[in-house]
């Protein structure tokens, strides 16, 4: 008996360490295949025979983002669908404009945590822990300061400067995901019955229509 708790615990031991540590990459490089319907968590890959420098790079990420719209601001994403050598490498990132007054909406990154530094101007950024605290831990960035977003947790950007403001965020995912808040809650598709808005946010049921019609797809 003593004999087979000291295997099942060499046994656990190794199975510990196993679970700790990432599997390595099998390859160079799993450039994304847009042509292949073969599904994949990620894309299948092309093969490496006929992949070049255009699939490593993007153009254009020093043009300013379209801030004429709602909030004020333009996310322009480097993501695995935009540069296809991205694909299984776990990284990704993203190009911030806003304008004076203009924010990126209260918003989640589901599969990533995002780190960002402030290019030019100057940005209030927040994010909100988790239950039970739901605590606002919120900075005012200028050029050159970094700042990071966990993984999953709400935040947001906003411009409190008086000229343009761009930033750069790195994503540790290829894909990262984004969930803007209002647009999930009163732009989904089918829409959230109007009972259930109206009870969890406390207000009256004929708020929420009114509310819905700021946020249609």
């Amino acid at each position: 008996m003593l004999q087979r708790n000291a295997s099942e615990e060499c046994f656990r031991g190794m199975l510990r360490v196993a679970l700790a540590s990432d599997s390595p990459s099998l390859q160079d490089f799993c450039v994304a295949d847009p042509k292949s319907a073969t599904l994949v968590n990620g894309k299948a890959c092309k093969d490496p025979k006929l992949v070049t420098a255009t699939d490593f790079s993007l153009t254009g990420f020093h043009v300013a983002g379209d801030t004429s719209n709602a909030v004020g601001s333009r996310v322009t994403p480097a993501f695995a669908a935009h540069i296809p050598g991205l694909n299984t490498l776990g990284i990704s990132m993203v190009r911030l404009d806003i304008a004076p007054s203009g924010i990126n909406p209260l918003h989640t990154h589901p599969r990533a945590t995002e780190i960002l530094t402030v290019i030019e101007g100057t940005l209030e950024v927040g994010f909100i822990t988790s239950n039970p605290d739901y605590r606002l831990i919120t900075k005012i960035l200028n050029k050159g300061d970094v700042f990071v977003f966990p993984e999953g947790l709400i935040h947001y950007q906003k411009n409190v400067g008086k000229s343009h403001a761009v930033a750069i965020g790195a994503l540790n995912s290829q894909n990262p995901g984004v969930i803007t808040i209002a647009n999930a809650l009163f732009g989904s598709n089918p829409s959230i019955p109007s009972d259930v808005l109206a009870k969890a946010f406390q207000v009256d049921k004929k708020l929420i229509p009114v509310m819905r019609s700021q946020f249609k797809i």
